[in-house]
């Protein structure tokens, strides 16, 4: 498994509230602010679910 950074880049306002607890699962609370995860398939997972908020590069 390889390790992925994970950026959020837009705002959670008027987002689900599924969406708003993936992204604190993630660990991601501010804009701008990077988390460095393991390429598991669960997190994967959550990433694919809030692609749309967060900007993902390999580390």
């Amino acid at each position: 498994m390889g390790k992925i950074k994970v950026t959020k880049v837009r705002s959670a306002i008027n987002r689900t509230q599924t969406q708003k607890r993936t992204l604190e699962a993630l660990g991601l609370k501010k804009i701008g602010q990077t988390i460095e995860h393991d390429a598991s398939p669960s997190i994967l997972g959550m990433v694919s679910k809030v692609s749309h908020l967060v900007s993902v590069e390999e580390a």
